[in-house]
């Protein structure tokens, strides 16, 4: 059994353009060798250029969703995105928590890129109460990392870490804080386990294709972490999947906004 392909599964929302949500999830797990699935939190009207509306699921339909796929199918990780609102974060951590065993990726989208707020102080009371406690990781950029913790935004690393350090008080086992929307000239991301902590700095690539960076690094992880990869290497190649497929974004023509990144770049179909 254990050179069987891994079942991984998605649960978040449906991005139409196909540069984020369940779209790229399924992407990152074909090219990183898992078998996708995917359960639909909200469905999404939006292209390169924005979203435009938002169709919620009933909180018990996405709770049956993931249940029918539990009861048929083996799955070793899951991954976690846009969960919408308060009933359906905790419909989903309360669904998640009977299935003990499976590794748990949780990426709290919250804060869009443009600092707009994505959830209200329910559904983020939600997402601490019933999806950090089960998360074997977390993936949230530094905006997120700051309303997890009701803080103002890290601004130097020992912010970073001193933050890294609060949020695994919430009870994900580990932490990535994506440092993507600070300055500079690198990217400077920060695991923290519950023993130590690792930088990934990476230059960053002069590019507005960035759609799904996000959905993608979170979903990349839950493929390695399905494959049995200790936490510091599945980021770290994680890190370098997400890389690959931001620097080779120019060989598509999607939209006239902030395009989506090559999801299949290492596998030259593109």
């Amino acid at each position: 059994m254990s050179n069987r392909v891994k079942n991984v599964l998605s649960i978040a929302g449906s991005d139409p353009s196909g540069g984020a949500g369940i779209q790229a999830d399924l992407k990152t797990f074909a090219a990183n060798g898992v078998y996708g699935m995917a359960a639909v939190t909200a469905l999404t009207v939006q292209n390169t250029m924005g979203v435009e509306g938002i169709h919620l699921i009933p909180k018990k339909f996405v709770a049956s969703q993931i249940n029918a796929i539990f009861r048929d199918i083996c799955v070793s990780s899951v991954k976690v995105g846009m969960v919408a609102n308060a009933e359906i974060a905790k419909e989903v951590g309360t669904t998640l928590a009977k299935y003990k065993k499976v590794f748990s990726v949780v990426d709290p989208v919250m804060v869009a890129k443009g600092g707009s707020p994505l959830l209200d102080k329910k559904a983020i009371q939600s997402v601490k109460d019933h999806l950090l406690p089960i998360a074997t990781i977390i993936t949230p950029n530094l905006p997120e990392a700051a309303v997890l913790l009701g803080s103002s935004v890290a601004k130097s690393k020992e912010d970073m870490v001193n933050q890294g350090k609060a949020l695994l008080c919430l009870g994900s086992k580990s932490v990535l804080i994506k440092g993507g929307h600070s300055g500079g000239s690198t990217s400077n991301d920060l695991l923290v386990t519950e023993k130590d902590h690792f930088w990934f700095n990476e230059k960053r690539i002069n590019t507005k294709n960035t759609h799904g960076t996000g959905c993608t690094l979170s979903s990349s992880i839950a493929s390695f972490l399905a494959k049995n990869y200790p936490i510091e290497e599945a980021v770290s190649k994680s890190k370098e999947f997400v890389t690959g497929a931001i620097r080779d974004s120019n060989k598509l023509s999607v939209g006239k906004g902030h395009g989506p990144t090559n999801h299949f770049h290492a596998l030259k179909i593109f």
